[in-house]
């Protein structure tokens, strides 16, 4: 199975790898998915930077304390989605694979330690429309199939 890839590799442009780990939390009710909107007003899923020394599930683990202050208990793995972008703010071109997983479950445990991020549900089509990756809208587009939404 080909890897769906999101954005265009501009020629000639060096690429820093950026492996990133995300999770479509929707709630109980299977209505709305969280959303985490960054400083820049863009809209992702919960997640980030796989760092050094992590493997995904526990950089996962860590971005969800950070940003939403949960815990969360995941289920379905949906796969990698590959994004190309240009970060204006840090004046770098990125590759993105993205690991895209279904939490099933989750516990709000603390406030989150990262208290510049705005956080929202949406209802599941607008939570599409304001997402700015690619490979995220991807994973929730995953998330419905796999739970027969369509």
């Amino acid at each position: 199975m080909t890897t769906p890839t999101f954005g265009q590799k501009e020629a000639g442009k060096d690429y820093v790898a950026r492996y990133g780990v995300y999770a479509v939390i929707p709630n109980p009710e299977q209505t709305k998915i969280i959303l985490v909107q960054a400083p820049n007003g863009a809209w992702f899923l919960p997640g980030g930077e796989i760092e050094a020394g992590e493997d995904q599930l526990s950089a996962l683990e860590r971005e969800l304390i950070e940003e939403l202050g949960f815990k969360a208990e995941l289920g379905e793995y949906y796969g990698q989605a590959d994004e190309y972008f240009y970060s204006s703010h840090r004046d770098t071109y990125f590759y993105n694979p993205a690991y895209i997983y279904e939490a099933t479950r989750y516990t709000a445990v603390d406030k989150p330690l990262e208290d510049f991020n705005n956080l929202a549900w949406f209802p599941i089509d607008q939570a599409l429309e304001k997402l700015k990756r690619g490979s995220h809208k991807w994973g929730i587009e995953k998330w419905k199939k796999s739970h027969n939404f369509f």
